[in-house]
């Protein structure tokens, strides 16, 4: 279908735009309070080490090794496993918002973000992400991170577009100035409703 729009590309991020965040500090929370850990502790040997488990150096055994298994516990390995794969939800609204414009305007969409292996692989395929996604350049692929400048940089190589041509939606300011810093458009994503306006004033309507 003809392009009725500047933009050509969308890069998205998952949590907090298409997905709740799976892994985030209120899932930490419930989980030290649900397998009785210490908190302080928990968050302290996951900020070490979480950025590396992103950057795919890790697998999720080595980094839950760190955090939670590095003393014996009365729970296993899979039923932790199963407890942080089920904090996700999806955002519905969101998710057929982005299928519904792919089909209108022909979009190519990528996937930039920061995540885990098989955090990454599991949120994918359980909410059909890979159905109407072309491209993911995650953090545990590439082996860069939000906010390296550099998986921007990746994500423009691999859809093959100018940065003009691309619109990237983010929920965390940050990461949208970084993109902006390299002439990508960058759309603060706070709600559905207010996405949606954003999306039209570029052209990108329903």
């Amino acid at each position: 279908m003809a392009q009725t729009s500047s933009i050509t590309t969308l890069f998205i991020d998952i949590g907090g735009v298409l997905l709740t965040n799976g892994w985030d500090r209120a899932a930490r929370k419930l989980a030290a309070s649900t397998f009785s850990l210490d908190l302080v502790e928990l968050e302290e040997r996951h900020h070490l080490t979480f950025d590396t488990y992103e950057e795919g150096k890790l697998t999720m055994d080595e980094y839950l090794s760190r955090i939670v298994f590095y003393e014996d516990r009365s729970f296993t390995r899979e039923t932790f496993k199963e407890f942080m794969f089920s904090r996700t939800e999806p955002y519905n609204e969101m998710i057929e918002l982005i299928c519904k414009l792919k089909e209108k305007h022909g979009l190519k969409i990528a996937i930039v973000n920061n995540e885990g292996r098989e955090l990454n692989q599991y949120r994918i395929t359980t909410f059909g992400i890979n159905k109407f996604v072309d491209f993911f350049i995650s953090s545990c692929f590439v082996h860069f991170r939000k906010p390296d400048a550099d998986i921007f940089r990746i994500a423009l190589d691999i859809a093959f577009v100018k940065p003009e041509e691309v619109l990237y939606i983010e929920d965390r300011a940050m990461f949208v100035s970084v993109a902006e810093n390299l002439g990508i458009n960058g759309l603060l994503h706070v709600d559905y409703a207010s996405t949606k306006e954003k999306l039209a004033s570029h052209g990108l309507t329903l």
